[in-house]
């Protein structure tokens, strides 16, 4: 009992920490922004910080980065005959069940939208998320191929994983910038992550039918 209590008191601490740094970088700017002065707005003593967080950028990335543990488990559990984008879509639900079972600051939708802005608009925290998101794609890409020897190669592996991530990521952004409530949030999201799969209605035109229809706007 006491050692659950030492654990929530923990996951509190560190949930308050996330959410005073990023309510900051709002305020102040990421780069003037200083430990000492997040771990004072959290009434904590700045060692405090460094027992949670190894830097200001890591209160961003801790918790809240990709991870490929979840969907590399899910993609060695291929059932038989299960296709390409009905396991990646099956990875896709695994890594949103294990986010939503983290106790971060990030459920705030307000402070979502403060942390995709500053994803957007700082260099140093673009960087560190496109190198982690990089990483978790070619790990992904590489189980793919495993359990499709026959039916991918590492450009297809690569391509397919790379439309997973970018249809999740700019759905999520887009949704953020539209301010939808987090279950709007999350459909939108999942919308993504089937286009990116699956292919748009207005994609699935055959090449002759797509000429057709551009030289028909062009009065050819």
């Amino acid at each position: 009992m006491t050692e659950s209590r030492r654990e929530r008191k923990k996951q509190q601490t560190r949930r308050l920490l996330t959410e005073t740094a990023i309510r900051l970088f709002a305020e102040q700017g990421y780069e003037q922004t200083t430990v000492a002065q997040i771990a004072e707005a959290a009434d904590v003593a700045t060692k405090t910080f460094f027992n949670y967080f190894p830097s200001k950028e890591d209160v961003l990335f801790a918790d809240n980065g990709p991870s490929s543990a979840v969907p590399l488990e899910v993609i060695a559990s291929r059932g038989p005959g299960e296709s390409v984008a009905d396991l990646l879509l099956r990875a896709y639900e695994a890594m949103r069940a294990d986010y939503l079972s983290l106790d971060t600051g990030l459920r705030d939708p307000a402070l979502m939208r403060i942390y995709a802005r500053l994803l957007l608009s700082v260099p140093a925290l673009q960087a560190r998320a496109l190198h982690m998101t990089f990483k978790v794609q070619r790990e992904m890409a590489a189980a793919l191929l495993k359990v499709y020897p026959d039916e991918l190669d590492p450009v297809g592996a690569a391509a397919v994983v790379g439309a997973l991530a970018g249809g999740a990521q700019q759905a999520a952004l887009t949704s953020m910038e539209l301010g939808e409530p987090e279950e709007r949030f999350w459909a939108s999201v999942r919308r993504g992550v089937e286009i990116a799969l699956r292919g748009h209605p207005q994609t699935r035109q055959t090449p002759s039918v797509a000429t057709s229809a551009a030289d028909d706007r062009h009065g050819r």
